[in-house]
């Protein structure tokens, strides 16, 4: 089974971390049968929080990312026009847009998302944690 990865819990992974994480997404994150993607919305939320000081990373983001897909095995998922579309249909649950980016995708896609975020409880997305 796949499902995409929130960027906080890409930070806890990555980072070293795994403590941070629930139990299941800690399971389904050591588990070598699974696939995980990172959409491209977490290095752009991670740019942008990076250029306003809200997050220090030890190596430069493209760095961290191209290791964090090489060395985990994940794989990106492409930001796509009818994701962007299905966002405009998503109920004001959350407000956040990357997060709410990542909802729209694992609609589409059909992905559950491992994330610590409760308020994507209120989608119709399940929720690894």
């Amino acid at each position: 089974m796949a499902a995409l990865l929130d960027t906080q819990a890409l930070l806890w992974w990555v980072n070293g971390d795994a403590d941070r994480l629930g139990h299941r997404a800690r399971s389904y994150l050591g588990s070598s049968i699974d696939s995980v993607f990172i959409s491209l919305v977490s290095p752009w939320e991670m740019a942008i929080k990076q250029s306003i000081g809200k997050l220090a990373l030890a190596r430069p983001l493209d760095i961290f990312v191209s290791g964090a897909l090489s060395k985990n095995g994940f794989a990106a998922l492409a930001i796509e026009l009818n994701h962007i579309y299905r966002t405009a249909s998503l109920p004001l649950h959350h407000r956040d847009p990357f997060d709410r980016l990542l909802i729209a995708q694992a609609l589409v896609e059909q992905l559950p998302i491992i994330s610590n975020d409760k308020a994507f409880d209120a989608y119709d997305v399940e929720r690894i944690w």
